[in-house]
């Protein structure tokens, strides 16, 4: 398919983020009330050494300048594509899912969030083929006042910050463990992860936490500061326990820890996603804690098919 007449398209840029920031802003604010993502979370994204702007990514523009854009990143080794996009124009938007589905290879699985509030993008989806496999809620807990650090869990030992390659490989191999049971979502290989995580502006190794049993390391959480600018709330982007571990409290331990951070340093609140279908009953985790959903995407999926 082609683009309408006097519509032009290029590669992504880096420079593009604080313009693709904006306008997504101004997309999610009008059906939600609030920016989706932040300025430094677009920034994050697009800079992350797993990105390809070059062959991943898309800006088309129209008359009057920006009209939509779109990112297409392997992940899983090729096995799946997350897909972000972003347009107010149904064609632009048909347009560039077929550009990022060109990124994808036989039996990959396109992955395509969009929030409940949206009627546009999932049209286009359907018509494409996609259907929901999953939903991911974002949680979202507010302090009333101060957090008291929790107590640490009897015979366990806490290390706060990865400031070395040990304590890194250490809360990785907790992620890999811990996600094992859930393909699409597994860290990359050691090397890749960590330098994803230093391009990151939001983020710092002492911001790593992890758990130990019996001088083994059992349970992490890996925050970052991606909301503070839009929400002032800090950010769990990963929490992990493997599951010979489970069932002694160690991610509630983690999740009051993270609050306990954020509330000592002046957040509102504290922010994390969970895919509903987690093998694991994150859900009542969370709400278990006091954390309620304030945004829910589904994950369009549709499996790449040969011609």
């Amino acid at each position: 398919m082609s683009l309408p007449d006097g519509y032009t398209w290029r590669p992504m840029r880096l420079s593009d983020a604080a313009l693709i920031a904006e306008r997504s802003a101004d997309y999610t604010s009008a059906l939600l009330g609030f920016a989706k993502h932040s300025p430094e979370d677009v920034a994050n994204y697009l800079r992350d050494p797993g990105t390809n702007l070059e062959t991943d990514g898309w800006v088309v523009l129209g008359p009057d300048g920006f009209v939509g854009s779109a990112t297409a990143v392997p992940v899983t080794g090729g096995s799946h594509v997350n897909v972000d996009i972003l347009s107010s124009d149904p064609v632009v938007l048909d347009w560039l899912l077929e550009q990022a589905e060109g990124r994808g290879g036989e039996g990959a699985v396109m992955r395509v969030g969009a929030i409940r509030q949206d009627e546009l993008l999932p049209g286009v989806l359907m018509a494409r083929g996609y259907v929901i496999g999953t939903a991911v809620h974002r949680m979202r807990i507010d302090f009333d006042g101060p957090v008291a650090r929790p107590f640490e869990p009897d015979g366990v030992v806490v290390r706060r910050g990865a400031p070395d390659e040990a304590s890194r490989r250490a809360a990785h191999g907790v992620l890999m463990e811990a996600f094992a049971e859930q393909p699409g979502t597994l860290p990359r290989p050691y090397d890749e992860w960590v330098a994803s995580r230093e391009s990151r502006s939001t983020f710092d190794w002492s911001q790593v936490t992890i758990v130990e049993l019996d001088g083994r390391a059992v349970g992490m959480t890996e925050c970052n500061d991606n909301f503070v600018s839009t929400d002032n709330c800090g950010y769990v982007g990963r929490l992990a326990v493997v599951p010979s571990a489970r069932g002694r409290g160690l991610a509630k331990y983690l999740l009051r820890n993270a609050f306990a951070v954020d509330s000592a340093a002046g957040r509102s609140g504290t922010i994390l996603h969970v895919d509903t279908n987690n093998p694991t009953p994150a859900v009542a985790l969370y709400t278990g804690v006091g954390m309620r959903p304030d945004l829910i995407s589904d994950i369009w999926q549709r499996t790449i098919r040969p011609a």
